[in-house]
Parts: structure tokens; sequence; C-alpha cells
């Protein structure tokens, strides 16, 4: 019996787990190369997301009125985090981010530096050691030219 009771219990842990979503890639890096998920999970997609208004005094069409690409990235993985929280989740469980970065208008380059800054803040921490799978693709233009980053979120249930 205690053999039996002990081969359920290895069993019975080794099936936990197997559940758990798998991030490979270089420990070294911020991003994950590549995840596995296991059977049956439950999944989360967002569409694309941009930051919410930054300045509500600011006149509409100046960059004070979204901020510079870190401001807005900030703003949407905040709501994203937010909207986890309804959802029963939390960043904890992001699979993957699609990134579009757009011209910052007041300097015409793309600001991948002020993603970089907006994303170690949530992701890769002590507090949230979950190093998603991304991709970081620069365009020339947002729907709204005052925007300049806009994510898409794929989360997995425990």
């Amino acid at each position: 019996m205690r053999l039996l009771l002990t081969f359920l219990f290895v069993l019975t842990g080794f099936l936990a787990q197997a559940q758990v979503v798998e991030f490979y890639g270089s420990p070294a890096s911020v991003i994950s190369s590549g995840a596995i998920i296991p059977e049956g999970k439950k999944m989360l997609w967002t569409s694309g997301s941009t930051g919410s208004i930054a300045d509500s005094t600011a006149r509409a069409g100046t960059r004070e009125q979204f901020g510079d690409t870190k401001t807005q990235a900030l703003s949407i993985l905040a709501n994203f985090q937010k909207t986890l929280t309804e959802k029963g989740l939390s960043l904890k469980d992001v699979l993957m981010l699609r990134v579009y970065l757009a011209p910052d208008k007041s300097t015409g380059k793309h600001d991948y530096q002020g993603w970089y800054d907006a994303y170690a803040q949530y992701f890769g921490t002590a507090t949230n050691p979950t190093k998603p799978i991304r991709s970081t693709i620069g365009i020339a233009g947002l729907a709204n030219t005052d925007k300049f980053i806009e994510i898409e979120l794929v989360a997995v249930y425990p």
C-alpha cells in the first residue's frame, strides 16, 4: 500500500509539472525563444492595444498628450495588468507579446530603448520572472500618428 501511495504521489507531481508552460531559450536573454503549452490549456488573446492619454491637459496632436514610446508602453502594460487581473490571470501568465513600433514624430526614429525599458519594469523581474516570447517590429506608422507603440498579448491560464 505504501509503495502504491508513493507511486501515486510521484505520478501526481509529474502530471502537475507537465501542465506548466515550458519556456526555453538563453537564460541570459530578456525574452524566451519559444514555449511549449500543455494540451488543453485555456488561452487569452488580446487585440492590439495602444496607450491611454498621458496628459489630459495637453493639446490634441502634441507629443505630450500620449507621451513618448516608454510612457505609452507603460500605459499599455498597466492596462494589460488590469485586464489580466479581471480575467483571473497575472503578468506571470503572459506567453507572448507582439509589439509594433512606429517612429516618434518628434525625432523621426523608432524608440526601441524606450520600449525595452518599459518591458523591463514588468517582465524578468524579481516579482515577475516570466520572460515571454516576444517580437518587436518596426513599422512606418500606426493609425493614430500620435501613438508610437501597439502591443498584442497572449496569456495562458495556469
